[in-house]
């Protein structure tokens, strides 16, 4: 089960949601098009029906056809972390999981059960979240299964007040939940323990996380968890969002008929909203810890929350947008220099306190690098401080976001109710308006033209200041390396402050992407598969090209390429060269242009190529709407023409590289991992971990020269096109910049290097860690026979036992926050199969749960399991299909997996077939085929103490 606690200090990730707050009763009347919102003049989309129940209750609802004969539900709680009191903390996470565990109207696993039995799943359609100021439960459901909808509501209603608290219950999930806190600790955790008391200093926050006490968890009673339930979830404190393939008035009834019988409380405890107090002067948090895999800066700027009910808010915001984009290209620019100061850097804004704003600047940098980054990063900020950014790069910016804003717009027929439901959170939590796509789009095309430079670089005086500043510095604690103190951190800011700065030269090319067109050379031969509406062209010069044009989107044409060989073709120690090639070359740019020219030429454009390198092929891969589609097949045809591998470009890389592999084996899981991968693969040359022994083996020739030769030749090249593309509209680009590609002629195939997994029972035992966590992992293999059926029967099995291990091991038992098991096929270079158990678990209880692992396969063997699981995984099987069918991705992926395993992709369709012939003895059958308890390989992760 993927529900998730937010809680992580990682400032890119930090954006948590804020919350919603108490809303004033305004009667049962709804509110509709053309409504302001409240609080500003921003209208409200027209397409939203909105109102509030007698009992304070809020709503959103919407009818959106995409995806079809499907419905997103929400419930958002204006309730989170920050409202536990002393003896509960812990218990609003702790609470969301007691949902799945009994409400009035479903006992203890009936709501999963159900849910499972209509097709859906955990993580994708049925999950929850809760943070510091509220906790959010979201559903998907189908509208066209009899009763679905009403359940689902019914679902809701008892979320809201009907969860059961069964003590038999709470005791199994308190295993559960304390598996998460575990599977959380680590030298992550640990450092935000150091840094998160000084960044919300002074305010209730700094001891609220999500995640609680181990000593409250493991002792809280029934009681206390429920005066949380009474004295939070109430009817004013909470909205029910419902998105999706119905009638707005319907859904509407719904909400009321379910919503309008909540009990509003006579003396409800008052919803404060804490505050984060102002500071004087800089805060630092420096931590280290021996497990930490990097070095990293945070420097965060406390502000007040910005207004956003207005168009002048929007504006606003616009503003900020276009600064912090301009800023991360100048970052961007310095993080590619042959010595770079930082492997990353990044500016950017967020609210993740409803109190509170933050401006943020962080980097990532190398060993003994913290100072120098700190340095950079106060440098680009003295940089924009006195002379602000330039009027190319505030027109390129205005560029890149007019065009992302406007595939938003040419999508919002097709725009997916998830998406809206995200949205509609966010007006909750964070008064966030919601005046349409259509009027977005329209303030962003009437503002962005009279957004000024002036206006922008006033900007940087309002984020950055000497007040409530805090600086965060973590790193590894080891021998030879050195973290800056206090002292040394301010000498660094007030150095750069009286330092020579110059001003930003921006540096642009005005010469065309492909100087000269290549030779066409046209279609020879042409046919259709009618069947799944596939069209191929063969060029004069061998290239393949495989199309099928859809109507899923509106502004999406997605493409992927192979050709066989692949790094296979190279010799061992060649390998590393031949596996970063693809990075150097892509980190040079093409043609004229170094990555930085590359990337401003490409502005405003939404088009991506890149290209790939693997075990047995090669090939690009990439997107574009269909007005930059000549632009994606000038890069296309560059990549085999105009790559190269720069010298300044490849340093960086290098050095980048460096930062990532010197600590990664102070993290116990990457022994865990190390361990798993040269085990599986035999200790074979090409599964050696990454060390900087084996960095020391990159070399910047031998990667050029293996990628020219792995692209010399495009006339055993096959490519797919799925999308929004006409075929005579896109037949020009294909002649010209796919027909104009080199054919050598030269045939060739990969070749087998001997990648084998040893046969038998192997297990092994990996002693790292300083935490009382351990982890799992049980890895079957052998030969397979690569038919349709089989490979349907095997995935049917392992979803199968994935459930089944789900509600032993973590429902019954409580040893683990999840498990999972998923398997994986090859044809090449010989036909294998692989299935992948893996848990996490405390590790006094490991063995106890590695033998349920191993009884539940043998139950799978030896007995027919419950018809009732075959319901389950057909209906979800024929509900994901239903999806997938309606996606240009989904299209794209199976049509290349077909051709490359050389089978007939008219049988695509042939599905529903393995589908309607599932059987309780195929399962059986199939998990006696494939689990071979005399050949498995089984590893452990032990802490060291």
């Amino acid at each position: 089960m993927k529900r998730r606690v937010v809680f992580s200090l990682l400032p890119v990730l930090i954006l948590l949601i804020g919350c919603m707050a108490a809303v004033q009763n305004q009667g049962d009347a709804p509110v509709h098009a053309g409504v302001k919102s409240p609080g500003g003049d921003m209208p409200l989309d027209p397409d939203i029906v909105s109102g509030t129940l007698d009992n304070g209750l809020k709503y959103l609802v919407r009818s959106n056809p995409k995806p079809e004969k499907r419905l997103e539900l929400r419930l958002v709680v204006n309730a989170g972390s920050v409202l536990e009191d002393d003896d509960q903390q812990g218990l609003a996470h702790f609470l969301e999981h007691m949902a799945f565990n009994g409400t009035e109207h479903f006992e203890k696993q009936e709501l999963v059960d159900y849910l499972e039995s209509i097709g859906m799943r955990f993580g994708p359609e049925l999950n929850a979240y809760t943070s510091f100021d509220e906790t959010v439960y979201m559903l998907q459901v189908p509208v066209d299964r009899e009763g679905a909808v009403d359940t689902a509501f019914q679902i809701l209603e008892d979320w809201a007040q009907g969860i059961s608290f069964d003590p038999e219950e709470i005791d199994k999930e308190r295993g559960v939940v304390i598996e998460e806190w575990r599977l959380g600790r680590g030298a992550d955790a640990r450092i935000r323990d150091k840094q998160l008391p000084v960044l919300l200093k002074d305010s209730k926050y700094a001891d609220r996380l999500p995640i609680g006490k181990l000593d409250i968890l493991e002792k809280f009673d029934r009681d206390t968890i429920k005066r949380f339930y009474r004295d939070w979830y109430r009817p004013e404190l909470m909205g029910v969002i419902a998105v999706g393939d119905m009638e707005s008035a319907e859904l509407e009834s719904l909400v009321k008929r379910h919503f309008s019988r909540l009990k509003a409380p006579c003396s409800p405890r008052e919803r404060k909203i804490y505050e984060l107090p102002d500071h004087e002067g800089t805060l630092y948090a420096i931590a280290t810890d021996p497990e930490a895999t990097g070095n990293s800066i945070a420097i965060y700027f406390k502000h007040d929350v910005t207004p956003q009910g207005s168009e002048r808010d929007y504006r606003s915001s616009i503003v900020r947008q276009l600064y912090n984009g301009m800023f991360n290209a100048r970052l961007s620019e310095l993080a590619r220099e042959a010595d770079p100061p930082f492997q990353y850097a990044y500016s950017t804004q967020g609210r993740f306190l409803k109190s509170r704003e933050f401006y943020f600047l962080g980097a990532g940098v190398n060993d003994n690098g913290i100072e120098r980054g700190l340095e950079a990063l106060a440098t680009e900020v003295e940089r924009v401080r006195r002379y602000g950014f330039t009027e190319t790069e505030l027109e390129r910016e205005k560029a890149k976001m007019l065009s992302s804003m406007e595939v938003m717009y040419n999508e919002r027929d097709k725009t997916e109710s998830s998406g809206y439901a995200s949205e509609y959170i966010r007006h909750f939590t964070d008064d966030e308006p919601l005046p349409g796509i259509e009027a977005e789009y329209g303030m962003y095309k009437r503002f962005i033209p009279g957004i000024s430079i002036v206006e922008i670089n006033r900007l940087v005086t309002q984020l950055i200041t000497k007040d409530n500043r805090i600086i965060l510095i973590d790193g590894p604690e080891k021998k030879g390396v050195t973290i800056p103190d206090e002292a040394g951190i301010a000498a660094i800011l007030d150095s750069v402050e009286e330092a020579q700065v110059f001003a930003y030269i921006d540096e642009v090319s005005s010469d065309p992407l492909v100087e000269e067109p290549p030779k066409p050379s046209s279609v020879v031969e042409e046919r259709h598969i009618d069947e799944i509406g596939v069209t191929e062209w063969t060029l004069g010069n061998g290239v393949h090209v495989v199309l099928k044009p859809t109507d899923f989107k509106n502004d999406e044409i997605l493409f992927d390429s192979y050709s066989p060989g692949g790094n296979s073709l190279v010799p061992d120690e060649e390998f590393i060269p031949a596996m970063t090639a693809t990075s150097v070359v892509a980190q040079s740019g093409l043609g004229p242009f170094d990555l930085t020219e590359l990337q401003k030429k490409l502005a405003g454009k939404n088009v991506a190529v890149s290209p790939v390198i693997e075990d047995l092929y090669e090939g690009l891969k990439g997107s574009s709407t269909p007005v930059d589609l000549e632009t994606m097949f000038q890069l296309i045809y560059l990549y085999f023409t105009g790559a190269k591998a720069d010298e300044d470009a490849y340093q960086s890389f290098y050095t980048r590289m460096k930062g990532n592999i010197e600590n990664r084996n102070a993290r116990p899981e990457i022994a865990f991992i190390d361990t798993l991968t040269v085990t599986l693969f035999n200790y074979h040359d090409r599964a050696r971990p990454w060390t900087m022994e084996r960095l020391s083996e990159m070399d910047r020739e031998k990667s050029y020269r293996i990628f020219q030769d792995r692209f010399a030749d495009a006339g055993d090249f096959t490519f797919f096109f799925v999308g929004n593309f006409d075929l005579a509209a896109i037949k020009p680009f294909v002649e010209q910049y796919l027909g104009g590609l080199p054919s050598t002629g030269r045939e060739e195939q990969w070749r087998d290097v001997g990648l084998n997994t040893p046969k038998g029972f192997i297990e092994k035992t990996v002693r790292k860690g300083l935490e009382p966590k351990s982890r799992a992992m049980m890895i079957f293999n052998g030969p397979f026979d690569f038919v349709r059926e089989e490979r349907y029967l095997l995935k049917s099995m392992t979803d199968l036992l994935d459930i089944k291990l789900r509600e032993t091991l973590r429902e019954e038992l409580g040893g683990t926050y999840s498990v999972s098991v998923s398997p994986s096929v090859n044809k090449y270079p010989e036909s294998d199969y692989a299935i992948y158990i893996n848990f996490g678990a405390s590790p006094d209880r490991v063995d106890e749960l590695t033998e349920v692992v191993l009884a539940q396969i043998d139950s799978m063997k030896t007995e027919l399991v419950d018809k009732s699981y075959i319901n389950k995984i057909t209906e979800t099987q024929r509900r994901e299909r239903e999806v997938n069918t309606k996606e240009n991705s989904f299209w794209l992926s199976i049509m290349t997996q077909f051709y490359r395993n050389g089978e007939d992709p008219r049988l695509i369709n042939d599905y529903e077939s393995f589908v309607e012939g599932l059987t309780r003895e195929k399962i059986r059958d199939t998990a006696r085929r494939y689990f071979d308890m005399n050949n498995y390989i089984k590893v452990v992760l032990l802490p060291e103490i």
